[in-house]
């Protein structure tokens, strides 16, 4: 008697896998204060599902991997996510733990954060969630710092992932994105917790194929003053990418350095500009534009990013930023002549 073989479960390719937490931002509406008469919007918050809505926005297929919980907030998230091209069909919905949920409150000095993610969903993420995610076959796979620090299961499946390389010689984009108070482990102070972030944080990057980090808070984990120090600590990746926030961004990779200063914008909040920058540079990368142009496109989305009151922004396809970059290459040349 003949019998049937299971089918392997079906290989979808996709431009982007992000793997990390998604939590719900309440935010106030039109730049108020978070008070008792303030009017709230709920929008999506992470840093890894932030880079796949924005390159779906610039034309890419990709897909967000996560946890959340069985609930309202976690079907927001999920909706909203699809609405900017993000496929969420890897997401794992537990029905024992909750999505977590952040409040943004902007004041005069900056924005502030106050995050409730301890024993959320995201925490429960592990390399047993890999089976669902090996069924992609991803051009690139991003995750961040953020990841490692949610607890001791998902600082394993981002080593997992790094050191082991389920996808194979898929290349992985790792963005340091080091948040202090994740590395206290929920606030109990650790007076430890800040060198096993620079020691966690620094390994996973030279774990890394493509790595972005900002000037300043490499400086304040590792002791570092200027982008050549970071590549001389951070020398294995094929590509490093320094943000000076409003200065300038520095690319070590195969043809050298490059430096392209940054866009001048008006800043209504800062946070998820990071997130953009990553977003738009990986989009040139994923186009195989040259390393200056794949800059100017982070320094493009991020700027977008700086505009709004949210983490996410409506941008044009990557072809149309692409054309006007040039264009206004085209014209500066112009100009200078």
């Amino acid at each position: 008697m003949s019998r049937t073989r299971p089918t392997a479960p079906a290989v979808a390719p996709t431009d982007a896998l992000t793997i990390g937490e998604t939590m719900v931002m309440v935010t106030p509406q039109e730049g108020g204060r978070l008070d008792a008469d303030s009017t709230f919007v709920l929008r999506p918050g992470g840093a890894e599902s932030n880079v796949a809505a924005l390159l779906a926005e610039l034309g890419h297929s990709t897909h967000w991997a996560g946890a959340l919980g069985a609930d309202r907030l976690g079907d927001l998230v999920t909706s909203v996510l699809t609405g900017h091209g993000v496929d969420t069909s890897r997401v794992r919905r537990d029905p024992h733990l909750p999505t977590a949920v952040y409040f943004k409150d902007p004041t005069p000095h900056g924005t502030e954060v106050a995050y409730y993610r301890g024993g959320s969903a995201a925490t429960s993420m592990s390399t047993a969630d890999l089976a669902a995610w090996r069924t992609l076959s991803p051009r690139v796979v991003h995750l961040s710092g953020v990841l490692p620090a949610l607890s001791a299961s998902c600082a394993e499946l981002t080593r997992h992932i790094l050191y082991d390389r389920p996808w194979g010689d898929t290349p992985v984009s790792f963005d340091v994105n080091h948040r202090p108070v994740l590395w206290q482990r929920a606030g109990t102070g650790r007076t430890d917790s800040e060198d096993e972030a620079a020691h966690s944080l620094l390994d996973l990057a030279r774990h890394s194929d493509i790595v972005f980090v900002g000037r300043d808070e490499a400086a304040a984990l590792w002791g570092t003053t200027d982008a050549e120090s970071v590549r001389a600590l951070i020398d294995t990746p094929r590509h490093l990418v320094v943000k000076d926030a409003a200065v300038e961004a520095v690319a070590f990779g195969d043809r050298g350095t490059v430096r392209v200063p940054s866009r001048r914008v008006r800043v209504v909040d800062a946070v998820g500009a990071g997130d953009a920058f990553a977003a738009g540079w990986l989009s040139g990368w994923l186009h195989g534009q040259h390393e200056t142009l794949c800059l100017r496109l982070g320094h493009y989305a991020a700027a977008q990013v700086l505009a709004s009151a949210s983490d996410l922004a409506t941008l044009p396809s990557a072809r149309e930023v692409i054309a006007l970059l040039e264009d206004e290459s085209r014209r500066t040349v112009q100009a200078r002549n």
